[in-house]
């Protein structure tokens, strides 16, 4: 028993002196904490201190900053860059376009100068801005714009010692861009952002670009995507107002080519499509009157659908485009096959209405026999008249009926010879009338051989 008491009460000592270096080790690792805290924060303290000083040295209170620099002096010079970052949307319903950029004005004001004996520049935020002048720049015919604010407003200053100023900030505008749809899909569009001071005139503030054309910057990665951008590029003028005067105004401008394998998928290859579709008519029977009308009316409705859809798209423009003109063409032949076929079944009906009138009133001739008479109930050939023509009279009918016979044989005669007279001159219109299958078979030629041409024509001269 009192050797098992010893054993725990030299457990309980290690346990105590473990314990107690673990303490010990907390304590001093805690006091690194608290050295090295204390140190961040003084160095923190001497940073602020230092730009305190620096804010002094701008000297912002000394001066009012609702004035232009050098007022009433010549007009200050304001250099403009700017690099786009995207290109979001171009909307042909709202004629307007949406572009993200970084805009940069660079100017110079004395009153900002300050001595620093390393010459280097000071940056801040957005909050100095409000303290300072800057230009007033706006984007002319603009619909919507604002400057980014996550996390913070996208606003840098940064002022040099001689005074120099960069001023950037991060923008998206929603502008109104003039497009021209009158060869839509196959068409480009010019695009225009404009930059113009909003109150000082070309008398107080000169807008200019920096660097000229190297001054409009763009982002490799920028892709639409139903166009291609062809090129930036910026101009300058001056714009007048009848109130206020001259003022400076900067372009971007930027060129854009449709894409067309989109509208070939979406309107082109169903539109040519249905008009072949339309000719698949042509090859069925003209009695299938229900084949026929169903054809010629389904694709009568698919075009209409086709040209609703892509007007739905666009703006309500008062001129023509050139794929209304495409889809339209399209339409009068899808059209044209449906009253093809009425003429066809109109001149059957016709024919068989004439052919029933002949059949009751031959219907007593029973000296021919039935194969010779049913040549008169219908499209008889020539080689069938002249044999019906080489019988006698008392052959074809009874005595008592001969002048009705006659007729008959005359009637017959006449029609084999001005058939042949026909066939020598090449009367074909008198042929078609009779024989309504040749309109089908002309049909067959004509429309495609046509479409054929003016799709040659079409692409030609809108290509």
């Amino acid at each position: 028993m009192p050797y098992f008491t010893k054993l725990l009460l030299l457990i309980l000592c290690l346990v105590l002196l473990v314990e107690s270096r673990k303490h010990r080790r907390r304590r001093w690792t805690s006091h690194l904490d608290v050295q090295r805290a204390s140190h961040i924060m003084k160095k923190n303290q001497d940073l602020t201190k230092a730009l305190k000083g620096k804010i002094q040295l701008l000297k912002i209170d000394e001066h009012d900053f609702t004035m232009r620099p050098a007022f009433g002096g010549p007009a200050i010079p304001v250099g403009v860059d700017v690099q786009v970052e995207s290109l979001d949307s171009i909307s042909e319903v709202d004629m307007d376009f949406t572009m993200t950029l970084y805009l940069r004005h660079y100017w110079k004001d004395e009153r900002l100068s300050f001595q620093s004996t390393s010459n280097k520049s000071m940056t801040f935020d957005g909050r100095l801005v409000k303290k300072i002048w800057v230009p007033d720049v706006f984007f002319v015919h603009s619909k919507r714009s604002f400057i980014h604010d996550t996390t913070t407003d996208n606003i840098m200053l940064r002022v040099f010692p001689d005074g120099h100023v960069l001023y950037s900030m991060r923008v998206t505008v929603t502008a109104m861009c003039n497009m021209d749809f009158s060869r839509f899909p196959l068409d480009s569009q010019t695009c225009s952002l404009e930059l113009e001071s909003y109150a000082y005139t070309d008398e107080d503030l000169m807008l200019y670009w920096k660097n000229g054309n190297e001054s409009l910057k763009t982002d490799e990665k920028i892709s639409l995507s139903q166009f291609l951008i062809q090129k930036f590029h910026t101009t300058s003028r001056l714009a007048f107002y009848s109130s206020t005067g001259w003022y400076n105004r900067l372009y971007i401008n930027f060129t854009l080519r449709r894409h067309i394998f989109f509208f070939l998928l979406q309107t082109y290859f169903p539109a040519t499509l249905m008009v072949m579709l339309s000719w698949v008519s042509f090859w069925i029977d003209r009695r299938a009157v229900p084949a026929r009308v169903s054809l010629g009316i389904t694709t009568v409705l698919t075009m209409s659908t086709i040209i609703t859809g892509v007007n739905a798209s666009m703006p309500r423009v008062s001129y023509i485009k050139a794929v209304d003109i495409y889809l339209w063409v399209s339409f009068v032949f899808v059209f044209l096959s449906v009253l093809e076929y009425a003429a066809v079944n109109y001149l059957t009906t016709v024919q068989e209405r004439k052919e029933r009138k002949l059949r009751e009133r031959f219907s007593c001739s029973c000296g021919i026999p039935h194969s010779k008479t049913m040549m008169l109930d219908g499209n008889y050939s020539e080689s069938d008249a002249n044999s019906l023509a080489g019988y006698t009279r008392n052959q074809m009918v009874p005595e008592e009926e001969k002048p009705e016979k006659v007729v008959v044989h005359l009637a017959m005669s006449n029609e084999s010879n001005s058939s042949r007279k026909r066939g020598l001159k090449g009367h074909v219109g008198l042929r078609i009338i009779q024989n309504t299958h040749a309109i089908d078979k002309y049909s067959r030629l004509i429309f495609p051989g046509t479409y054929i041409v003016f799709n040659l024509i079409y692409w030609s001269v809108f290509s």
